[in-house]
């Protein structure tokens, strides 16, 4: 079945950090001990009229996910069908099941028998050696899992970047779950002299920055296009900015579902990053494509992982 035309209607163009998502996660927050007390089955029970409220009440975030999923078919065929309101719903079902999963992990209680990794072996071998770096995400997935694992063995020491107030309560209230992890959060609105320094420490002391590549930051931010999924849209420039400043090198993180769990994927972007002054734009614009191809990859395994419900393509970039 087609979606109909009000589902699909263009709403104007949004920067995500407008969107609130407070209500929604507050739902899943007590969703979570639903989950808890009865268990997933009940949870999942309780969760659909949750999940249909959310999906009928807001229209942008129907377009959007629609927008993906139509792009995603077109470019790679993950699907193997046109996607319909049906798929755009499972989209959205898909997010809560994943939000719960990382209260979960963040709690200790997610079974990481069901977690399997590729390239972690490569990427753990550098960390021992003492050699922090930049690690670009996306919204997709549990990454969560990825935090308690690397809490789990210690190797790993992770300062995530966060952009909005919304990310660091949400951040919070995962670690009031669990007040011992070893999370640091570092809320900045743009990277000054000071947070330059603070992160190049960081990075000497061999711990990693973690920072999304598929959200435009709040305040003025550069910004370079690459094509994703047939379609120009643009990338967050402060990555690789970030990576060659600070002469570390660039890698990849994602989590797909994978089965009855999930995927924990670790991929070298680059060794170093190198922006020549004449070129420099260019340059750019080639590791976002690498990172958009990459995260490509990902998405047509688990096509339902993406999480950004709102009009990637179509962002303004003039006021932000």
């Amino acid at each position: 079945m087609s979606p109909s035309p009000q589902n699909t209607a263009k709403p104007p163009p949004q920067h995500w950090a407008e969107i609130g998502e407070k209500t929604f996660i507050t739902g899943i927050w007590l969703l979570f001990w639903v989950h808890k007390l009865l268990g997933r089955w009940p949870f999942r029970l309780c969760l659909y009229p949750v999940i249909a409220a959310q999906w009928l009440s807001r229209p942008a975030l129907r377009h959007a996910s629609m927008q993906y999923l139509q792009r995603l078919e077109a470019a790679t065929g993950a699907l193997g069908h046109t996607p319909s309101w049906q798929d755009s719903l499972k989209h959205l079902a898909l997010f809560a099941e994943t939000i719960l999963d990382k209260l979960l992990a963040v709690s200790g209680r997610y079974h990481f028998s069901n977690v399997r990794t590729e390239g972690r072996e490569t990427f753990y071998a550098t960390a021992e050696q003492g050699l922090g770096g930049i690690i670009i995400t996306a919204h997709l997935g549990c990454l969560e899992l990825c935090r308690a694992m690397a809490e789990d063995t210690g190797k790993i020491r992770l300062n995530i970047l966060v952009h909005t107030q919304h990310a660091r309560r949400f951040n919070q209230l995962l670690k009031q779950l669990n007040p011992g992890n070893d999370l640091q959060l570092i809320e900045v609105s743009e990277v000054g002299p000071a947070t330059a320094v603070l992160l190049s420490e960081k990075i000497t002391a061999g711990e990693y920055i973690v920072i999304a590549g598929d959200r435009i930051p709040v305040f003025a931010s550069q910004t370079v296009q690459a094509d994703f999924l047939g379609h120009s849209a643009p990338f967050p420039a402060g990555p690789y900015i970030l990576a060659s400043l600070l002469k570390c090198p660039l890698y990849l993180l994602g989590c797909i579902h994978e089965g009855h769990g999930y995927n924990i994927h670790f991929e070298t972007l680059a060794s170093s990053v190198i922006l020549p002054r004449k070129q420099r734009n260019e340059a750019m614009a080639g590791y976002a494509a690498q990172y958009a191809q990459a995260l490509t990859a990902l998405l047509k395994r688990s096509p339902y992982d993406w999480f950004n419900f709102f009009a990637f393509w179509d962002q303004t970039r003039d006021k932000h």
